[in-house]
């Protein structure tokens, strides 16, 4: 759907909302692309109470475990923590691992040699439509 390369030191949680926003699916029918997930699935980097609420305003289901730091927050508070968010461990880890190991499949993507972000988008675009041709003809 959208690639989004940031510089190495750069978060993982602030580029979330942009990399959303950039976001434009085209309908089989008539009418605007769409422009909002039915669902995000993240990883820890991502848990943050701001991103919780940007994706609950949005009406977006997100599934992303909880930090240590915030399930130890929410215990001390007691009855007054609130009630954890629902999480599946099995829904969330896999297709990310896959994605990733397929990208892996590609060297240049695996080593890393390009310095110029311009490069490497240019090389992982075309990786990411080879990986979604693949599971349109295997499925």
């Amino acid at each position: 759907m959208r690639i989004l390369i940031t510089p190495g030191q750069a978060g993982d949680n602030p580029q979330l909302l942009p990399l959303l926003d950039g976001i434009r699916v085209a309908r089989t029918g008539p009418g605007h692309p769409r422009v909002r997930p039915e669902a995000v699935t993240a990883d820890k980097a991502y848990s943050h109470t701001s991103t919780r609420q940007a994706m609950r305003t949005r009406h977006v289901r997100f599934t992303c475990p909880e930090r240590k730091d915030q399930i130890a927050r929410r215990a001390s508070l007691g009855s007054h923590g609130g009630r954890p968010p629902a999480f599946d461990l099995g829904t969330v880890r896999w297709p990310v691992e896959r994605t990733f190991a397929w990208l892996k499949g590609f060297r240049r993507l695996r080593i890393r040699t390009e310095r110029r972000a311009d490069v490497h988008q240019a090389i992982l675009s075309p990786a990411c439509s080879i990986i979604c041709l693949r599971k349109l003809i295997l499925n």
